[in-house]
């Protein structure tokens, strides 16, 4: 964004058109929010765009930095404005639209909970508008949208934290240093257990949308198709135009760490392979199940199931022993590998206690954050290349230099997709 543009035109003129019939709170002066004047420079407040089940946790997570809640949801947006006035002791601006978040000069950060598919381009606007960004986990629905989202985080100089909370448990931590440090010997061996669809029942017909629902604005930049209450909200997670199913949400945070544990946060593997199952009667679209077999430059493979009833978490075996990492676990194989601590001159990953904490310090201290971008970004890409293997059915060759498939125009088509106008991402 050149300078000689405000931010208020680059809102506008980033999507081409003013969608009609929104009801527009104006920008409300700081004193509306409890405090008289500029905020002190260690004031942050935040404004949480998508207020569903995790965006409610977030509220929770971000307590009484709160200043405004958004969602296209009115049910959902009055039940967040109620719980961040609980939180905070002060009533939140409410916005159905996030542009007028990000319009908000008194906000410096905003927190996205949206479906997969609206993160990137919430996520770079908020950027291009002055803002910090948390952004849920995955940090983007495809792979050309996350390199974008890199460049533009890093060109616009804000601080973006994926939420992939496991990098700030102080298990996963110690058991990725030990696995960094040799304690297990060389690394030949990740396997990441991820589990089935959670989504029961019979198709149901389409319909029309509930009242309380902007339902053009949910869809956003995903493809226009008739409503139906078994693809939206939660269930979004299922369907290929909104998100990649479990293995760009768990897989998100186990897939995060065996990238952690290996040290290839800057990179990711050369090819990938095997084999997946789908719904018989197309209730959802993503994997029922999935056998993936992902291969590094250096010989390491990482070994993925879905829904096969594998260990959960992420076991990394070398040629001395195992470290298995999950969520309250962290155990070693033989035991006697995790009772000798490390020292100075072993690796020593970065300390975090407390995600959302983390995100907040860094913007304050303008400090790279526990998981920045590119981290997000590279994560990620290895659910989404499971995915590509499973809708094609055949190997795939990829380079993680130039983050592109090889030799494969089906596959590679699948890295990148067309937004619904009128919504455009910027490219860099």
């Amino acid at each position: 964004m050149t300078s000689g543009v405000s931010r208020r035109a680059f809102l506008s003129r980033s999507t081409k058109t003013v969608i009609a019939g929104l009801a527009i709170p104006a920008i409300v002066p700081a004193i509306a929010l409890g405090r008289q004047g500029p905020a002190p420079s260690d004031r942050i407040l935040t404004g949480h765009i998508g207020c569903g089940g995790q965006g409610s946790g977030l509220i929770k997570g971000f307590k009484t930095t709160v200043a405004a809640v958004c969602d296209v949801d009115s049910t959902r947006l009055a039940a967040a404005a109620k719980l961040a006035q609980e939180q905070s002791g002060r009533e939140p601006l409410t916005y159905s639209d996030f542009r007028r978040v990000l319009e908000n000069d008194d906000i410096s950060a905003v927190v996205v909970a949206t479906p997969d598919h609206w993160h990137a381009l919430i996520t770079a606007m908020a950027c291009e508008a002055g803002k910090d960004v948390y952004c849920e986990k995955p940090l983007v629905h495809t792979i050309s949208e996350g390199r974008a989202v890199v460049n533009i985080a890093r060109r616009t100089g804000r601080i973006v934290q994926t939420g992939s909370q496991q990098r700030s448990d102080a298990k996963f931590r110690t058991g990725c240093e030990y696995v960094r440090s040799g304690r297990i010997g060389k690394v030949h061996t990740v396997r990441v257990g991820l589990p089935g669809v959670n989504m029961n029942g019979d198709p149901v017909p389409d319909s029309d949308p509930p009242p309380e629902l902007d339902y053009d604005m949910w869809l956003g930049t995903a493809p226009d198709r008739p409503y139906n209450v078994r693809r939206v909200h939660y269930f979004f997670r299922f369907f290929w135009d909104y998100a990649g199913g479990q293995m760009t949400n768990f897989g998100a945070h186990h897939l995060d760490i065996a990238q952690w544990g290996l040290g290839t946060d800057g990179t990711g593997p050369v090819s990938v392979e095997g084999n997946a199952g789908f719904h018989p009667t197309g209730l959802y679209e993503t994997p029922q199940w999935a056998e993936l077999k992902y291969t590094y430059a250096d010989g390491a493979v990482l070994l993925c199931t879905l829904g096969k009833g594998d260990p959960a978490g992420t076991i990394f075996e070398g040629d001395k022993g195992t470290m298995h990492l999950e969520r309250g676990v962290l155990q070693s194989d033989p035991p006697s590998i995790l009772e000798e601590p490390l020292g100075d001159g072993d690796v020593h990953l970065y300390k975090s206690d407390d995600h959302i904490g983390n995100f907040l310090d860094c913007v304050k201290t303008r400090k790279e954050p526990v998981c920045g971008p590119e981290i997000g970004q590279r994560s990620s890409t290895i659910g989404h290349l499971g995915n590509i293997v499973a809708r094609t059915g055949h190997p795939l060759k990829w380079d993680p230099e130039t983050e592109s498939v090889i030799g494969d125009e089906e596959q590679a088509a699948l890295t990148r997709r067309t937004y619904r106008a009128p919504w455009s991402l910027p490219t860099e």
